[in-house]
């Protein structure tokens, strides 16, 4: 972490003004497997805090989340959890995947990035962004940013003026090996700017 923020200062004037505005930021770690991943599923359009209350209820009435509790909960329990229908289908999609042996997360730590997407884009409901926070939470890759994230977007633009997506992956080019310590740092704007504590 220090490699990549000393790094990254170096080369950013614009991101070394932010930490050094704003202090450093946070490193979020998450286990990795199934019950993550249905985690992430949970976040996807909504905000953090409502889907920690969410994943809550779940964990309140199965446990940690497994394949097997996943697909034995009717649909309209979940409901009563507060997961949408179309969220319910993503969750259970991911468990038949994983139940039939298609989706392997222990298998993970061994393959690249690219391979891993692959795996999980195949799942009903995961986009680029789910894919993106897998790994840069659960996995600790350290090349990756989110340009799929409304704060990440909303912090390039505020710092850079960069409005296009074209532009934002650019810019993102000279911080590569560590462009998940930028999207930390950015995320880290992003919040502190608007006085709010909740992060992925």
């Amino acid at each position: 972490m220090l490699e990549s923020i000393t790094y990254l200062s170096n080369i950013d004037e614009k991101l070394k003004a932010v930490l050094d505005t704003f202090g450093m930021p946070a490193f979020p770690r998450r286990e990795q497997g199934f019950a993550a991943m249905c985690h992430i599923i949970l976040e996807q359009q909504v905000s953090i805090s409502s889907a920690k209350a969410t994943y809550r209820k779940i964990e309140d009435f199965m446990g940690k989340p497994t394949p097997a509790s996943v697909l034995e909960t009717a649909n309209e329990d979940f409901r009563a959890m507060g997961v949408s229908r179309q969220k319910t289908a993503y969750l259970k999609d991911l468990a038949e995947k994983v139940a039939s042996g298609y989706l392997d997360f222990s298998t993970f730590p061994s393959k690249q990035p690219d391979q891993i997407a692959s795996e999980l884009l195949a799942v009903k409901g995961v986009g680029n962004w789910s894919v993106e926070v897998y790994l840069m939470f659960c996995m600790q890759h350290q090349d990756i940013l989110p340009l799929g994230d409304i704060a990440i977007r909303h912090a390039i633009r505020e710092i850079y003026g960069i409005v296009d997506l074209d532009g934002m992956a650019e810019l993102g080019k000279q911080w590569a090996p560590h462009r998940t310590m930028a999207s930390f740092i950015l995320w880290h704007h992003y919040l502190t700017t608007r006085n709010r504590k909740d992060y992925l």
